[in-house]
């Protein structure tokens, strides 16, 4: 039986770790990059995936298990190599993106559409992602059509997000709306209203209460799994409709760029909670698609079905 103590180390405990390589390596990979190009510096990700994968204890485990569900067999040693080098393909290409190198990439997209015609009217754009592939990717493309992206975050992981940034492109300004904040909820409605675009990922909870959120134990992978629905609340609060988002990573020098509308928070309903409920639904089964889809490109490496294998017992 599990206590509140391994509960917290779950799908929810993720909001407690840090990342393993700190703003010192991150500011050595940055060097490299820069340095030798993305070219060469791909190669350095070989020996360093394989140590991941022989050292990396819980995360390798993870990958593991999450390959293992995806693909209805057992996860081998390759799979999970592959899985370890496109997070550190991803990571890299951080780099690049940040500093508007977009040359670098062939970057591919479908239904734009969504955030375009409201941008079009002066409006903003509310849009929800995942741990999937590259937001970076998403962001370039936001500054290389002149449209203005924002990520919003709760202010632990913020914090994290910043450090990180600032490690591997210290000059790059990405806006973040940090979530816990005095005044969060009016600076992101205010984004909003100026025409930005602004971007949220709802596949990890957070511990105890955040933003008067549920969470929804909803079939994932073809087991239960702890979903918040604390984004798509916000995006009710905020009157808003919701595009779900996603940066796939198709290797080598190139990505896909999704989008797809979930909900419109924008107009009436009778029963809010009930649409809310089925917009975390859709969510989480195009996120399943995707994960299908592009299985190497899901990067939450902690036990994602822990609590709500705990709750089912």
């Amino acid at each position: 039986m599990s206590t509140p103590a391994d509960r917290a180390t779950g799908a929810a405990g993720w909001a407690t770790a840090r990342e393993r390589s700190g703003p010192r390596m991150l500011a050595l990979m940055r060097w490299i990059a820069l340095t030798a190009g993305r070219r060469v510096s791909r190669w350095v990700l070989h020996p360093i995936s394989l140590y991941f994968v022989l050292f990396g204890g819980e995360a390798s485990r993870q990958s593991r298990r999450y390959l293992t569900r995806v693909f209805e067999r057992p996860a081998g040693f390759a799979d999970v190599y592959r899985h370890i080098h496109t997070f550190a393909a991803t990571l890299l290409d951080r780099v690049y993106f940040l500093q508007d190198r977009l040359g670098e990439f062939r970057i591919a997209h479908t239904d734009v559409h969504w955030i375009d015609e409201r941008i079009a009217r002066g409006e903003g754009q509310f849009m929800i992602g995942a741990h999937f592939g590259s937001f970076e990717a998403l962001r370039a493309l936001g500054v290389d059509q002149g449209r203005r992206v924002a990520m919003v975050m709760y202010e632990d992981n913020a914090r994290q997000i910043n450090e990180t940034l600032a490690a591997i492109a210290p000059n790059a300004r990405p806006h973040t709306i940090a979530l816990g904040r005095l005044g969060a909820m009016l600076q992101l409605r205010n984004w909003l209203d100026d025409g930005g675009v602004a971007g949220m990922l709802a596949d990890r909870t957070l511990p105890g209460p955040a933003m008067r959120s549920r969470t929804l134990v909803l079939p994932f992978l073809g087991a239960p799994a702890r979903f918040s629905d604390g984004p798509f609340r916000l995006a009710a609060m905020l009157r808003r409709p919701v595009v779900f988002i996603a940066g796939i990573y198709r290797g080598g020098d190139r990505y896909e760029l999704r989008f797809e509308q979930l909900a419109d928070f924008g107009a009436e309903h009778a029963d809010t909670d009930a649409l809310i409920r089925a917009t975390v639904e859709r969510y989480v089964a195009l996120l399943e698609a995707l994960c299908r889809d592009a299985p190497y490109n899901w990067f939450n490496f902690f036990d994602f079905w822990a609590d709500a294998d705990a709750d089912a017992s």
